[in-house]
């Protein structure tokens, strides 16, 4: 008797009813808006403590804004003071950062005071790194305790992916953001119902802490580039060079990261990583000019408003230099994110290829440099076409880059990761 050979159909997960997804809604708000305050918080009391260090002081002293002198002292102070707090602060700010990405990490709650002071200190002293990582984590830490006081028979398991979702929709001011990172996790994990019932807490936790952050601080990552028309053949061309080749560049930092994490591992002693990597990165910034230092938004934006005011040869400088910050201050022990630093360092890449050839418009090379760029540092592919995508008011864009990512992700799919295990070995 002849068999049946045709391919069965996994069977579909049964969606939740509506009783069992109505009870998540009113705790997605709650750590929504929660979530994005403090983003909020953070970023409003980093930004005041920044004009401070940055304006007020060195105009009071008579010395120069952004001197290299200057430059030299509030790094290396940064890396003094941030030093004290791991230190010193219980909880010593959390694990080595080098060992941290967007994942949702519980800590305990004496480690989020330090976490949040480290944070704001370095996000106001001027190393190259962002808010993301920290941030996520000290309101995940928060969720899942506060959550476990106030509603225990929720599942534990809830609270870390409503705060999750919420601080990348207040981050990116919007919760396409995270459901397309939430999504891009959960592949090929067994799911309990649908994907869209998986996804309902979460989603709405990520649009309440987008429209908080957006009606408290109208966050924006367009970077007023011209918008792209019709999709040329040149524009295509462009992007399949210029994504793989950030790639590229973002890899060579990828590698380098485990050594360089190393050296500063074997330092030893945080007052002592942290005031030498503070200082490195104070040489950096004296090398690559007041746009390479802080977390790299509001720079990239003063780079975009007139693209033609550097040359190629200052947008190598400024892509190399951002490039080595970014890696000196996430293995010296700065507790900080990837992402934003990214989004500078391939806006560089891409303007210089604007620079060099000026057939290449510089939105396409802003936005395939950006992509090029995450995918190597983070390895997320969502997040990555996300961010390049929003950078750029054009829906043209999104064929472009989808089809520039095919080239970058071969590159990098496989190989390590800017993150490490705890003995100091790249992640794949």
């Amino acid at each position: 008797m002849a068999q049946d050979t045709a391919p069965q159909a996994l069977p579909t997960p049964p969606s939740a009813p509506a009783r069992a997804l109505l009870p998540l809604i009113l705790p997605a708000l709650v750590v929504g808006v929660g979530s994005s305050l403090l983003f909020l918080l953070v970023s409003s009391s980093a930004e005041r403590f920044q004009h401070v260090l940055w304006n007020n002081l060195p105009d009071a002293l008579g010395i120069g804004r952004y001197s290299v002198l200057w430059m030299l002292v509030m790094l290396t102070a940064t890396g003094i003071t941030v030093g004290l707090v791991v230190w010193k602060v219980p909880g010593h700010a959390g694990p080595d950062p080098a060992t941290l990405g967007l994942e949702a990490v519980a800590l305990p709650p004496v480690v989020l005071p330090g976490l949040l002071l480290v944070t704001a200190l370095m996000l106001a002293g001027g190393p190259s790194l962002g808010p993301e990582n920290p941030i996520i984590a000290v309101n995940v830490g928060l969720a899942l305790w506060l959550g476990r006081l106030a509603a225990p028979r929720l599942p534990g398991s809830l609270w870390p992916a409503l705060a999750d979702a919420a601080t990348l929709g207040a981050l990116f001011g919007t919760p396409v953001a995270a459901a397309l990172v939430i999504s891009e996790a959960l592949a090929g994990k067994p799911l309990k119902g649908a994907l869209w019932d998986n996804l309902f807490g979460p989603l709405i936790a990520a649009a309440a802490g987008a429209m908080t952050t957006d009606l408290l601080a109208r966050p924006t990552l367009d970077l007023g580039l011209p918008a792209l028309g019709r999709t040329r053949w040149p524009d295509l061309l462009a992007a399949l060079l210029i994504a793989p080749a950030a790639a590229l560049l973002g890899m060579a930092a990828v590698r380098a990261f485990p050594y360089v994490h190393g050296v500063f591992r074997r330092l030893g002693h945080p007052m002592v990583a942290l005031p030498v990597g503070g200082f490195v990165l104070g040489l950096l910034g004296a090398l690559g000019g007041r746009l390479t230092l802080f977390k790299g938004l509001d720079q990239v934006a003063e780079l975009a408003k007139d693209p033609d005011a550097w040359s190629a040869g200052q947008f190598a400088v400024m892509t190399a230099v951002k490039l080595a910050a970014l890696t000196v201050a996430a293995a010296c022990g700065f507790r900080g994110g990837r992402i934003f630093p990214s989004v500078f360092i391939g806006s560089a890449f891409g303007l210089c290829a604007h620079a060099l050839v000026p057939a290449v418009q510089p939105s396409v090379g802003v936005v395939a440099g950006v992509l090029g760029m995450l995918l190597a540092i983070t390895r997320q592919g969502w997040v990555s076409l996300f961010t390049a995508a929003v950078l750029v008011a054009s829906p043209s864009v999104i064929v472009l880059l989808s089809i520039a990512s095919l080239p970058a992700w071969l590159l990098v799919t496989g190989r390590p990761r800017m993150q490490l295990r705890a003995d100091g070995t790249a992640l794949r």
